[in-house]
């Protein structure tokens, strides 16, 4: 084999290898490199921020319970009335029955309330109306206001 041929492999074969190491490091070779003595700062608008953890009221229950039916309305006012301060959210225990096990479900609906962190606080089971949900939130520790 002629020598030029053989370094044109080699180099083939080294520029494969390289980005190889660069695709497995995440690092991007048009990215200007940095080093210590120069700073890297961040656009504001390219800054990411964790997302705010909220207050969860989880129901779990079914789309066509009757009891669960009667919640839905309330569920979703208060998912859009408190939007940014509480998390509100439904799952349907019948379309995904591993929901019910993993929360140990017993009857349906059952309201769940958790603390920002994901503490459970408070469980109850059956239809929960609005007024008596906002008062267990005070309750709990948390006024919820408009």
């Amino acid at each position: 084999m002629k020598t030029p041929l053989k370094i044109a492999i080699l180099l083939v074969v080294a520029g494969l290898a390289a980005g190889a190491v660069v695709l497995k490091n995440g690092n991007h070779p048009t990215a200007p490199a940095s080093s210590p003595s120069t700073p890297v700062t961040a656009e504001p608008s390219a800054v990411l921020t964790a997302p705010q953890k909220l207050p969860k009221l989880l129901d779990l229950g079914a789309t066509k319970c009757i009891p669960c039916k009667k919640m839905a309305p309330i569920l979703e006012e208060l998912k859009k009335e408190y939007a940014g301060k509480l998390e509100v959210e439904f799952i349907d225990v019948w379309q995904n029955p591993d929901a019910g096990t993993k929360y140990g479900i017993q009857l349906i609906p059952t309201q769940i309330f958790y603390d920002a962190a994901g503490k459970e606080l408070f469980r109850h089971e059956g239809f929960f109306g609005r007024e008596d949900i906002l008062a267990k939130w005070k309750e709990l520790g948390l006024a919820l206001t408009n």
